[in-house]
């Protein structure tokens, strides 16, 4: 974790004294993500694919969640993979929340042999992508575009032997907690002034699926098979929020040039 436990304490009492305002549903895991959320935002069908990612790799897939924080996204997984498990290197945060059964207190080092390992963080100036490619056949990673990954930048796994199989894009926790603090928490700035903001939002948070070569031809078909019944209408609740910062699903944004649209899976 990039915080100190002293800094996350302030942080938790901020959470708290916001929560005692009673502020609009959901806004809370986008303005303090830490306690409320994740550092990526995401829908059911992200959930959805990555479920589906993992049985392409074996019918019940080891699957392992590495630097799985709180566990926001992990429990969300375990509602279709029973058997997912996280690590999570600074036992203290778990201060913050109860730590549940399923994860063990562990560096990326201790990363076990799992069929799929999802990272969805790597703070800057820490790389331990070659921990993950070790242990894991199929790696399913999400990074942002600000040179979150890595001592340099990156976190591709072709370097460790792996075959890209298909990416997508999300809107960062950055871009809605920039919406909603201009709409919602920002009452000197006018109208014009909030529409232009909108208009800068990057979208730009990146899905990238991995796999071994042995096994790439299956994890690509079976993202494939599972994308043609894919149903946007099986949602979380907090999605209304995403919808309302102009991050629709499918939505198509004006500043990207190229993939415009979000959630799109590109191969």
């Amino acid at each position: 974790m990039p915080f100190k436990l002293g800094d996350l304490r302030q942080a938790f009492s901020a959470y708290q004294d916001f929560l005692g305002k009673n502020p609009p549903a959901h806004h809370s895991r986008y303005i303090f993500p830490f306690f409320a959320g994740s550092y990526f935002a995401y829908r059911k069908v992200d959930v959805r694919r990555v479920a589906a990612l993992a049985k392409s790799v074996n019918e019940n897939p080891s699957y392992v969640d590495v630097g799985c924080g709180l566990g926001d996204f992990l429990a969300r997984v375990r509602e279709f993979l029973p058997q997912a498990t996280g690590i999570e290197k600074e036992g203290g945060i778990f201060e913050f929340g109860k730590k549940p059964d399923y994860v063990q207190v562990a560096g990326a080092e201790q990363c076990p042999a799992v069929d799929v390992a999802f990272v969805g963080w790597m703070e800057p100036g820490t790389d331990f992508r070659r921990h993950v490619a070790k242990a894991a056949k199929c790696v399913i990673t999400t990074f942002d575009a600000g040179g979150q990954c890595g001592i340099n930048g990156g976190c591709e796994y072709d370097e460790f032997g792996f075959e890209q199989i298909a990416w997508w894009r999300t809107p960062s926790w950055i871009d809605v907690n920039a919406e909603l603090m201009n709409r919602y928490y920002t009452p000197s700035l006018a109208a014009e002034k909030k529409e232009q903001l909108a208009k800068l939002r990057g979208a730009h948070n990146f899905w990238y699926v991995y796999a071994r070569p042995e096994i790439a031809g299956r994890v690509a078909s079976g993202l494939e098979t599972h994308l043609a019944t894919e149903n946007a209408k099986e949602r979380y609740d907090f999605e209304s929020v995403l919808d309302e910062c102009g991050f629709g699903y499918m939505e198509e944004l004006s500043t990207l040039t190229t993939a415009k649209k979000l959630w799109e899976v590109i191969f």
